[in-house]
């Protein structure tokens, strides 16, 4: 069960249950975001990075958390994607795919601990050369990230390309001659940025066992990892090329997922945050501001994310499922999801559940205009309680014309 794959289906319990309790939707949130992102710079990347903008994220995501805390130097999907190549391809291409990953982790944890990238007396960034030779290396395991995700993505990358076309050539140094020049610059590039943004006094007044980069959730039953948590900041870093437009609902639903998913308060979180990687802005807020502006229907966090947690646990691992194949199926979750709708008491907004304002002339049913308008937008999408619409579609069956991992994904049944 993943949390981006929950929030990818409108129609996926994980979906349904967040777009109900965050009432407001992402737009209070998104404009404060403009307000705090106040740059004209930005930071684009060069031609030759082309349709590889996401690997770059991938590895400038990874430096930035090294810069914090070298203790995972290797991240652990890329460990899983070095390890899922052994079964790719056929005649020893993917075990020598698995063999150069490991020897790739082993160099990269040996440059890692070289370079002391979490030591406070040295700044964030190293020598050019020095980090130049790091993004290379970040790349590739980025490449192998891929894998642990989808073997058909991976199928498409340079790697499993050059690797496929010629594996008894296919070397560690064969593999970070890959990475065309402009991916390696973007990546050097944004680390500069960061080493003269706000983040450099956020990593000076913490130190490295503080600091938990790619913290994952303990017993959430659900896949999710957020880049980066230090001094009650949960962080996550975005590197599109359009900053202004990185607040969308998937971004803030992932925010507050994260935020939900820490039930046993692991990491202490009081602010949540976005850090720009190409404009060096750090957008942050107050976990009370945060769930203000999202219009959250529980505003005590400790209940929030008990009733999160019901709705994972109630789902059976399935919380992400776009649909479900047998009307049990879908009977249950729609049980699950009114059961745990959030309920107005008397005198409050049916929207938001906040108490209605009293210093009025006569009664008013919605505390706010803003509220009066998202009504009408929840009662279309089945998510209040006269909504004619079911909570969840009906049952479907899984399309037999999707390949692969595909086909997989979209049958999700209980077991």
């Amino acid at each position: 069960m993943s949390l981006t794959d929950g929030l990818r289906s409108p129609h996926s319990p994980l979906r349904r249950f967040l777009d109900r309790e965050l009432s407001a939707g992402p737009g209070p949130l998104r404009q404060n975001y403009r307000a705090q992102h106040r740059t004209g710079h930005v930071l684009l990347p060069p031609p030759g990075v082309g349709t590889e903008a996401g690997t770059v994220g991938t590895a400038i995501d990874q430096r930035l958390r090294l810069a914090f805390t070298a203790a995972a130097p290797v991240d652990d999907a890329a460990l899983i994607g070095i390890e899922g190549t052994g079964r790719f391809g056929g005649h020893g291409e993917g075990l020598r795919m698995r063999a150069v990953g490991n020897e790739l982790a082993a160099r990269l944890t040996e440059t890692v601990q070289h370079l002391d990238l979490d030591n406070r007396d040295l700044p964030v960034d190293r020598a050019q050369d020095e980090e130049e030779d790091l993004a290379r290396m970040l790349i590739a395991a980025a490449w192998y990230q891929v894998m642990a995700r989808t073997s058909i993505g991976f199928a498409f990358t340079p790697l499993a390309g050059t690797a496929l076309e010629d594996p008894s050539g296919f070397t560690l140094t064969r593999l970070l001659e890959l990475p065309h020049p402009d991916m390696v610059d973007d990546v050097v590039n944004q680390l500069h940025k960061a080493a003269h943004s706000t983040l450099v006094d956020l990593r000076a007044r913490t130190r490295p066992e503080e600091c938990h980069g790619g913290p994952t959730f303990a017993g959430a039953r659900i896949t999710a990892d957020a880049d980066l948590a230090v001094d009650g900041l949960l962080l996550d870093f975005k590197s599109g090329r359009h900053p202004l437009n990185e607040m969308s609902q998937r971004t803030a639903w992932q925010l507050a997922g994260y935020l939900l998913l820490d039930v046993s308060d692991a990491y202490r979180i009081d602010t949540v945050g976005l850090y720009l990687t190409r404009t060096g802005v750090l957008a942050s807020w107050p976990v009370e501001d945060f769930l203000d502006l999202l219009g959250a229907c529980r505003r005590d966090l400790t209940e929030l994310r008990t009733v999160f947690r019901e709705l994972l646990t109630g789902c059976r691992g399935h919380a992400d499922a776009p649909y479900f194949t047998t009307q049990d199926e879908v009977d249950h979750v729609r049980w699950l999801l009114e059961r745990l709708a959030p309920v107005a008491a008397p005198g409050c907004c049916p929207t938001c559940l906040q108490p209605l304002p009293k210093d009025t002339r006569r009664p008013r049913r919605f505390c706010t205009s803003r509220c009066r308008a998202r009504a009408q937008v929840l009662r279309n999408r089945g998510l209040m309680p006269e909504s004619p619409r079911p909570l969840i579609p009906g049952p479907r069956h899984p399309r037999a014309d999707l390949p692969g991992d595909a086909a997989v994904v979209s049958r999700r049944p209980f077991s």
